[in-house]
């Protein structure tokens, strides 16, 4: 599934005007975004703004009631479109780890390439090896997830979700459910992805590594991007009166 219409200098990911509603509830009303090869891309704002509903749409977890959203130029919501080509080239890390409990940290890293990409076991376990030092779980190899903290599971799923040698990540609050101290190692396994120059898509509510890692944060709410920009302006020069209050309740 290659599309030949795509180029590095074009979007990697195009959102356009992407309206969603669960009911009567208008969650998405009207959303446009450009993320380019290897950039990072924070979205904050309150609860219920329709940051997680946006990303779900990206890989097809949530359908769009309209408008348009591109990945190297498939559209994402194409009748047609094969979801399991899309989802090897769009990563999503959830905030729950969801890893299989009777199965060991590598055998959870091995299972996608095993069974959707086909690989042979030796290249595919040889990867997993790779992936477990690269979220620093070094030794944590044979572990199960019972076994294992809430911050090691998250790099865990991490690395399950790199074994698919995806083009874009997209995290969805993958730090929300974690104790405090466990937080900063999973931001960490984060960073080094981002500074290889993985695309990454985060909704978060950690605003210190929003501000260090992120190339351009995007806040919303309502079901629209009310404010966005880089870092460097976006947190001290924020002009909506819903950006300041936000920031002035969180920082």
């Amino acid at each position: 599934m290659t599309n030949n219409d795509w180029t590095p200098d074009q979007p990697l990911v195009s959102i356009h005007d992407v309206h969603k509603s669960f009911g009567d509830l208008e969650v998405l009303k009207g959303v446009s975004l450009d993320i380019m090869k290897g950039e990072v891309i924070c979205i904050i704002g309150p609860s219920g703004s329709g940051k997680s509903t946006l990303i779900r749409c990206v890989n097809a977890l949530n359908t769009i009631d309209s408008g348009s959203i591109k990945v190297e130029g498939l559209e994402v919501h194409d009748p047609g479109l094969d979801k399991l080509e899309l989802r090897k080239r769009v990563g999503m890390v959830f905030q729950q780890y969801n890893l299989f409990p009777h199965k060991t940290a590598l055998e959870n890293i091995m299972m996608a390439p095993l069974k959707v990409l086909k690989q042979p076991q030796a290249e595919a376990e040889e990867r997993a090896h790779k992936l477990i030092k690269r979220v620093n779980l070094g030794g944590k190899e044979n572990s199960y997830p019972g076994e294992l903290s809430g911050g090691q599971q998250q790099r865990v799923a991490i690395a399950r979700s790199l074994a698919m040698n995806p083009d874009v990540m997209l995290f969805d609050e993958v730090t929300a459910a974690l104790d405090p101290e466990t937080v900063n190692e999973v931001l960490l396994a984060i960073k080094d992805l981002a500074q290889d120059g993985m695309t990454c898509i985060l909704v978060t509510h950690e605003m210190g590594f929003a501000r260090e890692v992120a190339d351009h944060i995007y806040f919303t709410d309502r079901g629209v991007i009310v404010e966005h920009g880089p870092p460097a302006t976006f947190f001290t020069e924020a002009t909506d009166p819903r950006t300041r209050e936000f920031l002035s309740q969180i920082l």
